[in-house]
């Protein structure tokens, strides 16, 4: 039977009082995309942090493909690319140079590769690092994630200072290594974001799991915060126990109310009617949080 690719039990780590992580438990499985989403401070990149043996835990086991993160760290980086959320390069190398050196320390790097990945991004590899944006660094970090071809990816907050295109390219890239069998996890405070491109969702929140969700299910619970305007006013109760509709409130020619999951049977009912203007809002991830999972603040 094939390990895991990430396998982590009680999972603790202090900063002196205040709680890293506490008894995190995650299962990752072989070829999947596992996004681990939470706010920033929730424990995500000291999770990561542990993975990487950058970071020794307080209790708790940490496995990479049934390999202790801790006693075989030297050997499992190897197997990995990594994405780090605070990333630093040289910034008196060019970006070629920084390449091969991260080239060098790793082995059977196709040089062809690295020149497709840097084409698809937009890369100058003649440029110097030290002027470069910090979205254009942040692409030379995907670069050498992915260039050696890892079977286990572990990213940071990847999209950081990504523009939306580099984004859906970066996607494109994430999707092509789950089709070649290999594993992903990445860390992301935005809900969006891992329901686009996760399989399964691990939620953290104050250090603790709050949830492991299959996306599906999280779609089918998202929240969308929905404002409508009419060119004419509107009687209020055309608009009561619509499916999925919640907290409905009718103000004039203005609609406003929460939709949990599917827009379908409200855009249904308004279909009769003139609209000026919609827009509709994502809640934040601490409102989504309250909402769903009810969880209170743990004590440090």
């Amino acid at each position: 039977m094939m390990n895991p690719a990430i396998q982590i039990e009680k999972l603790t780590k202090c900063y002196g009082r205040t709680v890293g992580i506490h008894d995190v438990d995650l299962q990752v499985n072989t070829g999947e995309i596992f996004g681990y989403l939470g706010p920033n401070g929730a424990g995500k990149t000291t999770t990561i942090r542990i993975l990487m043996d950058f970071l020794r835990a307080d209790g708790g086991i940490a496995k990479i493909f049934g390999k202790d993160c801790r006693r075989k760290a030297a050997e499992l980086h190897g197997e990995m690319g990594y994405l780090p959320g605070d990333l630093a390069l040289y910034p008196r190398l060019r970006v070629h140079e920084l390449l091969r050196f991260f080239a060098s320390l790793r082995s059977g790097v196709d040089w062809s590769y690295v020149e497709d990945l840097a084409k698809r991004f937009q890369c100058d590899l003649d440029r110097a690092v030290g002027d470069l944006s910090q979205g254009n660094k942040q692409k030379i970090g995907v670069l050498q994630a992915f260039m050696h071809r890892p079977q286990l990816l572990v990213l940071d907050e990847p999209t950081r200072g990504l523009d939306p295109l580099v984004r859906q390219e970066f996607y494109r890239l994430l999707s092509e290594a789950k089709d070649e069998g290999r594993t992903v996890f990445l860390s992301s405070h935005v809900l969006s974001e891992v329901e686009q491109i996760c399989d399964r969702v691990g939620i953290i929140r104050d250090g603790h799991i709050v949830a492991v969700e299959d996306v599906t299910d999280l779609k089918n619970r998202s929240l969308r915060e929905v404002d409508i305007v009419f060119k004419t006013e509107v009687p209020p109760g055309i608009f009561r126990d619509i499916p999925n509709v919640e907290n409905v409130a009718v103000d004039g020619c203005r609609l406003s109310c929460r939709v949990v999951g599917q827009v379908d049977p409200i855009i249904k009912k308004i279909a009769g009617l003139e609209v000026v203007d919609i827009t509709s809002r994502q809640p934040s991830l601490q409102e989504i949080f309250l909402t769903f999972y009810g969880v209170p603040d743990h004590a440090s």
